[in-house]
């Protein structure tokens, strides 16, 4: 998660990750952001095991420095925390995922929701991806849109 923006990046799903995983994740992230990420300073994670050096170095080659999170401090990483729970209550505790496949499929478009769709509080009640310059004018046509089956809506005006 981007703190400033509150922009989520799924990277990856699996039953069984490992350090070498997590590793290509980030590498696949930063090639993703290309020279958006550039803007970054600091990457906060927590102290799992599979962070390993190697994961590390794909950050601080990039001029990123890593920040650890003390042990048993959820709170150090409150936005991430605050997703998680998001995407728990809203979407992966009311579906049964059935796969792998599935579980990408539900949490991408989840984080499609998250990023264009849902209202954050901190954004003054706009999403990550919505352009600060514009001025939303009151809607004259809503029209409902289902989002994960019908589990979400989102509405948006149709003028």
């Amino acid at each position: 998660m981007e703190v400033g923006t509150r922009t989520v990046h799924i990277l990856g799903v699996t039953a069984h990750p490992t350090a070498a995983w997590a590793t290509q994740l980030s590498r696949n992230l930063l090639a993703n952001l290309a020279d958006r990420a550039a803007r970054f300073r600091y990457l906060l994670r927590d102290r799992d095991s599979r962070y390993t050096q190697a994961f590390d170095a794909v950050f601080t080659a990039d001029g990123i420095e890593i920040l650890k999170s003390a042990p048993q401090t959820p709170r150090m990483n409150a936005h991430v925390e605050r997703f998680i729970r998001s995407v728990r209550a809203e979407c992966t505790d009311r579906m049964l995922i059935y796969n792998e496949q599935h579980a990408r499929s539900v949490l991408a478009e989840y984080a499609e929701h998250y990023n264009s769709g849902r209202p954050h509080r901190a954004l003054h009640l706009r999403a990550p991806a919505d352009d600060p310059d514009v001025i939303p004018f009151p809607a004259q046509h809503i029209q409902r849109h289902d989002v994960l089956s019908g589990l979400i809506h989102e509405y948006r005006d149709t003028a």
